[in-house]
């Protein structure tokens, strides 16, 4: 699985995801930091990554357009790095790797982890 860390979310995601076998690179490696979401979402798409992120827009970007893909993993959380979340959004991801693989929505919270399958129905 190949995950694309977006620009809200500290380029450290990118060691840690690839300490645990996942091809892993930060947004602002290969894009503009100022891209719009929907430039983010095409791209991710485009070259196969599932998107790691907090920005919730994503999700309702996936709703209006219906679309199949890419996957979005949602971190729902105060604080967001890796030293705090690693193990959550690790877990997370392992138990919903078929879905995330298959086109998913993920939103991951402190207490728990909710998917729903691609596309969203409204």
């Amino acid at each position: 699985m190949k995950i694309i860390v977006d620009m809200n979310l500290s380029p450290s995601w990118v060691r840690v995801l690839q300490a645990h076998g996942w091809d892993s690179v930060h947004w602002s490696e290969v894009g503009e930091a100022t891209a719009s979401d929907h430039a983010v979402l095409n791209w991710a798409r485009e070259h196969g990554y599932a998107l790691l992120t907090r920005d919730l827009d994503f999700g309702t970007i996936l709703a209006a357009t219906q679309t199949h893909g890419p996957s979005v993993i949602q971190v729902r959380a105060q604080d967001v790095l890796p030293a705090h979340l690693e193990p959550l959004i690790v877990r997370a991801m392992r138990e919903h790797e078929a879905e995330i693989e298959a086109g998913a929505l993920v939103a991951v919270e402190e207490s728990r982890s909710r998917v729903r399958i691609l596309p969203l129905s409204r």
